[in-house]
Order: C-alpha cells, then sequence, then structure tokens
C-alpha cells in the first residue's frame, strides 16, 4: 500500500465520525490537541522519562498503538490543510528518546501555530525518529493502523 492511501482512509473516517457525531464545526484546534495528548500517551507508555521507577516499557504492541493513534491525527491534520506525503520520511538516528518527545512536542506546536507545508513534514520526521528509536518499522505502521482506523470505525458504530 502506498502511504498516500492512508490519507483517504483518514479522510474517510473522519468524514464518518463527523456525520456521526453532527460535526459542523472547523475542529483543527481540537485535532492538534489530540496530537499532543496522543504523543503524550505515548511517551508515558515507552516511560523513557520516568528516571524514577524500575518498571519497564509497556508491550510493543501497545507502544505501537498508542504511536499509530497520533499518525490518525496527523493525517488529519495534514490533509485538512492540503499536505500529503508520498511516503514514509526515513529519518534513521539512534538519540534519546526523552529528548526526540520534547522535540516532537515542539515540532507539533510549531505547526499549530505556523500551518506550512515544511512545518508539517518536519512532524513527519519526528515521528520517523521516534519509530526507528521504537523499532517499528513503515510495515508494522502501516498495519496497525489499518487495525485502529477499523477499531475506531467501530467504536463510531458502538457510540463511543
Amino acid at each position: 500500500m502506498e502511504f498516500i492511501e492512508l490519507f483517504e482512509m483518514q479522510r474517510q473516517l473522519d468524514r464518518f465520525i463527523e456525520e456521526t457525531q453532527n460535526i459542523q464545526k472547523d475542529v483543527f484546534d481540537e485535532k492538534g490537541l489530540a496530537l499532543l495528548v496522543e504523543l503524550a500517551e505515548l511517551a508515558n507508555e515507552t516511560r523513557c522519562f520516568k528516571f524514577w521507577s524500575t518498571k519497564g516499557p509497556s508491550e510493543k504492541s501497545v507502544i505501537l498503538e498508542e504511536f499509530v493513534d497520533s499518525i490518525h491525527f496527523m493525517l488529519s491534520l495534514g490533509y485538512m490543510r492540503e499536505f500529503t506525503l508520498e511516503v514514509w520520511p526515513v529519518v534513521e538516528k539512534k538519540t534519546d528518546l526523552t529528548q526526540a518527545f520534547i522535540d516532537a512536542t515542539q515540532t507539533v506546536l510549531t505547526f499549530l501555530k505556523q500551518q506550512t507545508e515544511e512545518n508539517y513534514k518536519a512532524i513527519w520526521s519526528q515521528y520517523s525518529l521516534i519509530a526507528y528509536n521504537l523499532d517499528f518499522t513503515v510495515e508494522d505502521i502501516i498495519e496497525a493502523y489499518k487495525a485502529k482506523n477499523e477499531k475506531n470505525y467501530e467504536r463510531q458504530r458502538n457510540g463511543y
């Protein structure tokens, strides 16, 4: 599957949610905040910043699901501003995860204030860096995205 197809899948899901929930306003800011929350939830599952704890990270499947929760909002924000990506940006560099999450947060905030294509692509690069450091492949991400996409449809059908 080409990466660009994920944008269409997300557009269809968002349309379904907007119709189901009778959304009549621009929800760009809400999606931006949701992305920041999902990023924080992802960091929480990795436990990378919890220097005070000896408990390890959540299972890889849990972390991957949190990761793709962010992908949903990144796709939504992109197509809302008519930005897309044809391929996953490859950033393969070992880094400190805590710093990667701080940098990703700043990158998202920059995009929310200055909605340029360059700033949008920078979010994807930050997420690529995080994915690499979590040992996620593009195939892992696409497969998990599809599974979560279907789960999100089910949630809407069941009054989530």
